[in-house]
């Protein structure tokens, strides 16, 4: 006698459970008061986006040359479309707008590089990004060589500008931020000291003031026949700030390490940089991703303070445009147009490491 056991096939699940109507049912209305916070929201929405559609798309001006030709009822991105360039370039001279141009395509393509997986040869990508680029850009834009003209540093602005100060921030910040843990973790009573000192000094101070600082009073200790760019003094003032910040979230990482990792290192007969260098800091970096993209996110919008000291970042170069009779009025447009190219950055940026942190994650 034998028995025949057949499964039962599967049951479909209820209609209510899957698909959009499930994951509206389970993430919007699944209790009282979920369905009530998304009928306000919803119609909150409704009151909203219906009238900012209208004044910044329907009845919106894109075309000018001046206030005058906008309309009353919509937006005047006229204002932004005269004067993109500059809010782009600065006062970079229009004959030699190609120089930005390849800055901008030499960072594109190195933004895709690391970002694109399937992409190989990131550490030679990573190595041009921290070794030559800011040599190579500082020339292609500058001039002096190859028979390219110089561009006095005083003509250059807008997102070209805050993109340089933030990548020169963020390269060099890093590396003094990675040593200045270390030394803040030293065994040595006087290193430690020093480097606690300069973190210590460095946070208590506000940027601005830092960078009021390198602008007058570092001047005074260089000798007189010596031309220090005033460019090149805020990157000075904001890549000190910005070591200490960073060396605070190395130094988090640091110790979130188990001290297993450092005996384990020793045990192998590794010299302390080597150990740390090859085994700690891989790890601890790869902990504190979050708080590096976090100060990245600040560095990049505090590149804004530089207009204290005669700098025209992006958002300088939009008040002045608004300061013009010409444009009065704009103000609206041109502070949306400035927050939402620095919106675009730092969300870049902020996804960027959302991946690389899945990327590194333990199994």
């Amino acid at each position: 006698m034998t028995n025949d056991l057949k499964m039962i096939p599967a049951r479909e699940p209820p209609a209510l459970n899957v698909g959009t109507i499930g994951w509206l049912r389970n993430n919007l209305f699944l209790s009282v008061g979920n369905t009530i916070v998304t009928l306000a929201i919803v119609y909150g929405l409704i009151l909203v986006i219906p009238p900012l559609l209208q004044w910044g798309l329907v009845d919106a001006t894109w075309y000018g040359e001046e206030s005058n030709d906008c309309t009353t009822d919509g937006a005047c991105w006229a204002f932004v479309t005269a004067r993109f360039n500059q809010f782009i370039y600065g006062f970079y001279p229009e004959e030699e707008l190609w120089r930005p141009n390849l800055f901008f395509v030499q960072l594109t393509i190195l933004v895709v590089w690391l970002a694109v997986k399937r992409i190989p040869g990131k550490k030679w990508a990573l190595a041009y990004s921290l070794i030559l680029m800011p040599f190579v850009s500082w020339y292609l834009l500058h001039g002096g060589v190859v028979g390219l003209s110089v561009v006095e540093t005083h003509n250059w602005g807008g997102v070209m500008l805050t993109l340089l100060l933030a990548l020169c921030g963020m390269i060099a910040s890093l590396p003094v931020g990675v040593l200045l843990a270390l030394g803040r973790r030293s065994e040595m009573p006087v290193l430690r000291s020093l480097c606690t000192a300069y973190i210590e000094l460095w946070r208590g101070v506000p940027l601005i003031t830092v960078l009021f600082m390198a602008s007058v009073m570092l001047p005074l200790f260089i000798p007189e026949n010596v031309v220090f760019d005033k460019l090149l003094r805020a990157m000075i003032g904001i890549i000190l700030f910005q070591s200490a910040y960073m060396a605070e979230v190395v130094r988090g990482g640091l110790q979130a390490v188990p001290k297993g990792q450092v005996e384990a290192f020793e045990s192998l007969g590794l010299n302390y940089w080597q150990g740390m260098f090859m085994i700690v800091l891989p790890q601890a970096m790869r902990l504190v991703i979050p708080g590096i993209v976090n100060t990245f996110i600040a560095l990049f919008k505090d590149t804004s303070l530089v207009l204290v000291i005669g700098l025209f970042d992006l958002l300088a170069i939009v008040q002045a445009g608004i300061n013009d009779p010409v444009w009065l009025g704009s103000s609206v447009e041109g502070y949306l147009f400035a927050g939402f190219i620095f919106w675009v950055f730092c969300f870049g940026m902020s996804r960027y490491s959302q991946r690389l942190e899945q990327q590194l994650k333990q199994p």
